[in-house]
Parts: C-alpha cells; sequence; structure tokens
C-alpha cells in the first residue's frame, strides 16, 4: 500500500478532506490531491457526502445520516471506513488539520498529543464558532485512527511574523496581557501564496511589498514584505477587516452599544447579526453569494458589490502605507479568483499607485491581469491550503 496523508477542514456544519499521496522523496508531496471531498449537513436530520477522484470524476454523492450526540466524530469515522472501502490502496500515515486559532502560543504546526490538544481547548473564547468544531475533528480522528499522527496547522501562525505594534489594540494593558490582540487568520491561504510568488514574479517583485486580497465568504487581505506577513485585515476574529457574505467587517464599536442600549440586542443577537446576517447578504437582502448579485439587476445587489470593492480600495491604501508602497497585488479564493468584475472595480481605484489593468486578460481570468507596463503587477493565483496542510504533516512526522 502507498502511504498518503489525509487533510481534515472541520467547520460547524462541514468537513472538507482531501487525501494526497506522500512523494518518493517522503517529505514531498504532489500539489494535486488523489481525491477530495465534503461533508455537508452535519449536526442536520441528513448529511450529504460527496467526492471526487484526481481527474474529477464522481466517487460519492450520497446523503447520509450520522447518527449519535457526536456528529462530527460519526461523519469522520465514516470517511475512515469510505477510505477503506474505496481507496484500499492507500495507507494513511498522517493527518493534517486546519486549526484557526493558535493564539500568541504557536507560530508553526504542531503534532498533537494530549497536551496540545488540552491547550488548544484554551483558545476557545478567542474563536468561538471556529475553534470547538477544529477541536472535533482532531477528536474523532484520534479515535478513528490510533496511533496515526496528527498534526495541527493554525490559521494565525503565518502573521506572528508583524511587528508587535502592528498586532496592538489601543486598550489598557490588563485587557491585551489576556490575549486580546490582532490575531489575523486565513494564515494557510496567505502562506501558500507566499511560497509559490516566486514561481509567478521576479525575485525583486516576490520578496518586495506584495499585499493578497483572499476573497470569499470570508474575505481578509494581507500586506508581506519578504514573503513575510506585516499587516493584515482581520484582528482579533475573523469578523473583522473587510466586508464578508455574511460578516460586517470593521465597524464603528458604538453602533453595538447604540443598538444594546436602544434596541435591545443581547449579545447573541448582536453575534448573530455580526456573522450571519449582515456583508453582502445584509446590504443585498438578496444573497450572500457573489455571483448571484453580479447578475442581478437590484440597486441593493449592485450597492452591497460596489460597498464590498470600495471596502477592498480602502484597505489596500492603508496596507500599502504599513508596508511602504505596492510592488504586487494579488487576489485569490473564489471571488478573487473568479469574479473579474469585482478585480475590474478594484483595480480601476489603483491608478494613482500605478497599476494598469489590462481587461481582456481580465475578463479572460488570465494569471497576470496587469499590462505589461504596469507598474504595479496584478495577478489572480489560486489558493491550495490543504496542500499546507499536507505538506506540513509530511515534514513534522518525515
Amino acid at each position: 500500500m502507498a502511504d498518503a496523508f489525509l487533510t481534515i477542514n472541520a467547520g460547524s456544519s462541514s468537513i472538507k478532506f482531501a487525501l494526497f499521496a506522500r512523494a518518493a522523496d517522503s517529505a514531498g508531496i504532489p500539489p494535486k490531491p488523489e481525491l477530495v471531498g465534503q461533508f455537508d449537513g452535519i449536526g442536520a436530520a441528513h448529511a450529504h457526502l460527496k467526492a471526487k477522484d484526481a481527474q474529477g470524476r464522481t466517487l460519492d454523492d450520497t446523503d447520509l445520516t450520522l447518527a449519535g450526540e457526536h456528529p462530527h466524530r460519526a461523519a469522520l469515522d465514516h470517511l475512515v471506513r469510505w477510505l477503506h472501502d474505496h481507496e484500499t490502496g492507500w495507507k494513511i500515515v498522517g493527518v493534517g488539520h486546519r486549526v484557526v486559532h493558535g493564539a500568541q502560543d504557536f507560530s508553526r504546526p504542531i503534532v498533537l498529543d494530549d497536551a496540545t490538544v488540552a491547550k488548544l481547548r484554551e483558545f476557545i473564547p478567542l474563536a468561538p464558532l471556529h475553534q470547538p468544531h477544529n477541536l472535533a475533528g482532531i477528536e474523532a480522528m484520534r479515535a478513528a485512527l490510533h496511533g496515526v499522527p496528527q498534526v495541527a496547522c493554525f490559521d494565525t501562525a503565518f502573521h506572528r511574523s508583524q511587528p508587535p505594534i502592528a498586532q496592538l489594540f489601543a486598550l489598557p494593558r490588563r485587557i491585551t496581557a489576556q490575549g486580546v490582540r490582532r490575531y489575523g487568520f486565513h494564515g494557510l491561504s496567505y502562506e501558500y501564496i507566499a511560497d509559490v510568488l516566486p514561481q509567478h514574479l521576479p525575485p525583486a517583485q516576490a520578496d518586495g511589498r506584495v499585499i493578497v486580497a483572499h476573497l470569499g465568504n470570508g474575505a481578509s487581505m494581507c500586506g508581506m514584505v519578504g514573503r513575510k506577513s506585516q499587516v493584515t485585515t482581520m484582528g482579533f476574529t475573523a469578523v473583522e477587516g473587510l466586508m464578508m457574505g455574511t460578516r460586517t467587517g470593521a465597524l464603528d464599536p458604538g453602533v453595538l452599544l447604540y443598538l444594546m442600549e436602544y434596541d435591545g440586542m443581547d449579545i447573541k443577537k448582536l453575534t448573530n447579526m455580526l456573522y450571519k446576517e449582515s456583508g453582502l447578504l445584509g446590504v443585498s437582502g438578496i444573497s450572500q453569494d457573489m455571483r448571484e448579485l453580479l447578475a442581478s439587476e437590484k440597486p441593493e445587489a449592485k450597492e452591497a458589490v460596489d460597498l464590498f470593492c470600495y471596502r477592498i480600495v480602502r484597505e489596500i491604501g492603508s496596507l500599502s502605507a504599513a508596508i511602504g508602497g505596492l510592488d504586487a497585488l494579488v487576489f485569490t479564493g473564489g471571488i478573487g479568483e473568479h469574479a473579474a468584475p469585482v478585480r475590474t472595480a478594484v483595480c480601476r481605484e489603483l491608478g494613482w499607485m500605478g497599476l494598469e489593468l489590462d481587461s481582456a486578460a481580465n475578463t479572460a481570468d488570465a494569471e497576470r491581469i496587469s499590462t505589461a507596463t504596469s507598474r504595479v503587477t496584478a495577478l489572480v493565483l489560486p489558493t491550495n491550503e490543504e496542500w499546507m496542510l499536507a505538506r506540513h504533516t509530511a515534514e513534522l512526522i518525515g
């Protein structure tokens, strides 16, 4: 049997997974997985499993019932059995987990044991909507694959290279001493782009002043110098910064005080509004899906898209100031990679910075969408967080 690494990205109601073969040099990981899949509807009456192989052929597309009090564990138990039934030629020798929060304690991936899992539990208050589900995935796989090394890769780790001043809030020191600071997220995506930049830019640009825009249902941007994070738009939580699919992004905290005082909103209602009712969905009143909004003729849809793009442009100005200029702008994520009108709206506002958009290349979703004479290079690069998980797992367990 051939050795393989399994990657797990566990969310509140879904689990994404991928299987990567171990290359001949034992540490290398081919960029394309042998299979990819996803469980949706975890916790509902019926979940759904969909999986495809390396050629894009459907291996499974079925509903299933996940019995018991621990649906994540039931899903991953089912996954282990499913892999055994469908991929008998693979032996899982390591599992890489995406973990949203590593706080200040973890600036690189780690091999998990009882002590480190207990430590990660302490970070649940820092990411209450994500960390518990990441941990559920870890516990389920540790139980399902006894003795197989489990590796945690943190979305916050890439940003620990930022200057201390960039991570501070202007709060009393007794508050910041509790760990309330800017952590930043989407680190695995940014790490992947940083890793492949030399393949797409001359050395001076790749290691220069680069802003990466990870635009999807969750959206953020990161300013890099020397391919290391110097500043990012998300802060203490993944609700700060850019406007997103259903999240507000940056918001005057006085708005929350007003809603608590005069609208009677409690913490539960405020959390639901900030994370699930706002963003593209809230402004448009139509959808959180950028594709649907771009296809709509309703003025509310246009306003939502315009605000999304305006916030990106404004944050590019802020990030550029923090890193001392701009040599390259990279779009990634579902919206960044596929929504040409969004890229057009952003790039046309950056002419003053020296960015000239090649409209034909942009419409074609080409890799380079800036002109040959543009001082700032604009690229569209697909991200690959799963590959980063597999690579880190391979490097740690050898």
